[in-house]
């Protein structure tokens, strides 16, 4: 087999024997890392120590991995104007957050028959949020419901930095505002002192 030591160094082609015997000298694990070669590569090497390490870089990309969600927002064809603000500044919030959203209009009893003004808010409300997000998917009526989904243009991971960056900046803030001088006695108050 053909042993590689503890630093990456070749030591060269060897016995199975002698590469157990090195091993144990060392103080260290006899790992195969290519079975399928010929002649069949192994290393010498802190087994635990490696799968240890393996395990944290699996856990730093799990961290840095981004998990885009879709979030949802249900609307009414004949919406309160105030409503439909508030509705817009949530749609907004989550195109800021990095997140699609799904934006739903239920029809109920007649206004089943008029789905152009489900069509039509749907329309307005992609125009009012056209610098955060684009149309991913275009209306279309499924059974009572006509969906949207809208997807951000900044990049979860993207959304995520600014968002640290802005609390940064906050913070930074905080700590230099002046503080408030302490107020001093009145003339003439008794209680003081």
């Amino acid at each position: 087999m053909r042993l590689v030591g503890p630093n990456g160094e070749q030591v060269g082609i060897v016995r199975v024997e002698d590469a157990l015997r090195l091993a144990a000298e060392a103080d260290l694990d006899l790992v195969e890392v290519a079975p399928m070669a010929k002649p069949p590569v192994a290393k010498l090497m802190d087994f635990g120590k490696f799968k240890y390490e393996a395990a944290m870089k699996a856990r730093e990309a799990r961290k840095n991995q981004v998990n885009t969600v879709i979030k949802e927002i249900k609307l009414r064809p004949k919406i309160d104007p105030h409503d439909y603000g508030t509705k817009k500044g949530h749609v907004e919030r989550f195109l800021k957050g990095g997140d699609k959203v799904k934006v739903t209009i239920m029809f109920r009893g007649r206004e089943q028959s008029r789905p152009e003004l489900g069509f039509r808010l749907l329309q307005r409300l992609a125009e009012d949020v056209i610098e955060l997000g684009t149309v991913e998917s275009a209306p279309k009526q499924d059974g009572r419901n006509m969906i949207m989904v809208l997807a951000p243009t900044k990049k979860k991971s993207e959304a995520k930095a600014e968002q640290r960056r802005a609390r940064g900046a906050d913070k930074a803030a905080e700590g230099t505002e002046p503080a408030e001088p302490a107020a001093a006695p009145a003339e003439g108050d008794t209680t003081a002192g």
